[in-house]
């Protein structure tokens, strides 16, 4: 089998391609990307007007499979990252039970096979059950098929133990993916201490517990010599931590979610709890250092904190609502809207935080273009305005803040390895 995709603008910073390129695809395989391309295929892909770009690889997705089904499963969860462009997914091990072991981990990779049509990188937790007591079997994830480790959802307070699984990391060449939280600082807090939390009479979480937490684990990154990855940022002093720790050198990365580089504490005008995610969404100071961290090179990389939850879940106010909102169906647009369009970051540069970058941190074989790379491309009309219409997600979760909002930039087909797993106006395989 053979596909040829045809006039697009080819965007690829692992080449350092930007312009406009033909690329011949046989079977799973890349094997030609020139211009003006006159070989014969089984199909032809007319790209004019858009951008072909090697698949978006998301570092922080929850797909609560095992044991929260009625949120998303890994089924679900596969076709709204195909909807989004995403061809290679991270779930994160806070499910039920906990992907904290080599077993669970082969359960992943067996659920990937059998029922997702993207790649599944799973993540595995640092401490037994999560429970922050004793490290998990970090030797036992990495032989089957682990490529990083997270306490996402909380951070390991324990910070001797968590040097400990940060050594072991190290010497399996794994990522910790940080969630920075410090709980004795958090207390109820639900929004972003600050005028809208006391107009709502919420208790509010301060920028200090994520600040704190991102402090010790750059010092314990140095002090291990793991690689480290700080999740969903959402401070100020969050960039210039990550700043500081690039400057000494040491091996540290880090996210921003679209919903912190969009919104802020501002745009909560009711109890909403569509609005609860957790970093909550934080001041325009806050939001301005995130696009401007992201500008500069700072922040690697974007990445969703995709957090499906059922409709009773999320109609409730926010102060009992859970955190999170999802996010893989509208990345793109939101980052083409705010950040592209907005002057903040180049197509390229968007490339970089959204593909290259993740694949890059994780160690994988993705994130490229090249002859020889396995055809995962997304392919998007960086131009089409349209509305976010969240009934028509193919995620289970429909909670977001930005239902109804306009958007510029639409994800129109996704291939992974070779094979068209989304196509505009078709369904999903």
């Amino acid at each position: 089998m053979r596909i040829l995709i045809k006039n697009g603008r080819v965007i690829d910073p692992a080449t350092k391609k930007d312009g406009r390129y033909d690329i011949l695809i046989e079977n799973e395989t890349i094997i030609k990307v020139e211009p003006n391309l006159m070989d014969e295929a089984d199909n032809v892909i007319d790209a004019e007007g858009l951008f072909v770009m090697p698949g978006f690889i998301d570092l922080h997705v929850h797909l609560r499979e095992p044991g929260f089904e009625y949120k998303e499963t890994i089924e679900t969860g596969a076709k709204a990252a195909a909807r989004g462009g995403y061809t290679t997914i991270c779930p994160m091990p806070n499910t039920n039970p906990c992907i904290d072991s080599k077993e669970m981990v082969e359960f992943l990779m067996k659920k990937e096979k059998e029922e997702s049509i993207v790649h599944i990188v799973p993540v595995g937790a640092v401490t037994d059950e999560q429970k922050g007591i004793k490290l998990a079997d970090i030797k036992g994830m990495k032989q089957a098929g682990a490529k990083a480790l997270s306490e996402d959802g909380k951070s390991v307070m324990d910070t001797s133990l968590y040097f400990q699984g940060m050594k072991l990391a190290a010497g399996e060449d794994m990522v910790i993916l940080a969630h920075c939280e410090d709980k004795h600082l958090v207390g109820n807090g639900v929004l972003n201490q600050g005028k809208k939390a006391e107009e709502l009479c919420l208790e509010g979480i301060s920028n200090a517990v994520e600040d704190i937490i991102a402090a010790r684990d750059i010092f314990l990154a140095k002090a291990s010599g793991v690689k480290l990855h700080l999740c969903h940022c959402s401070t100020a002093d969050s960039v210039r931590l990550v700043k500081m720790a690039k400057e000494m050198g040491l091996l540290v990365s880090a996210e921003v979610c679209p919903h912190h580089f969009t919104l802020t504490e501002d745009d909560i005008f009711e109890d909403d709890s569509n609005y609860k995610m957790n970093p909550p969404l934080r001041t325009k100071t806050d939001r301005e250092a995130l696009k401007i961290g992201l500008r500069d090179g700072i922040m690697d990389v974007i990445a969703t904190d995709h957090a499906p939850h059922s409709l009773e879940e999320k109609e409730k106010s926010i102060k009992d609502a859970p955190f999170g909102i999802v996010g893989l169906e509208t990345a793109f647009a939101l980052t083409m809207s705010e950040l592209v369009k907005g002057g903040y970051l180049t197509p390229y540069e968007m490339v970089e935080k959204m593909s290259y970058n993740p694949a890059r941190i994780l160690g994988i074989n993705k994130g490229s273009l090249a002859v020889g790379k396995m055809a995962d491309i997304t392919i998007a009309d960086p131009d089409r305005t349209y509305v976010i219409d969240s009934s028509q997600f193919a995620s289970k979760g429909k909670n977001t803040p930005f239902h109804n909002r306009e958007v510029t930039g639409k994800v129109v087909m996704t291939m992974v390895s070779g094979t068209v797993v989304y196509k505009e106006g078709q369904n999903l395989i």
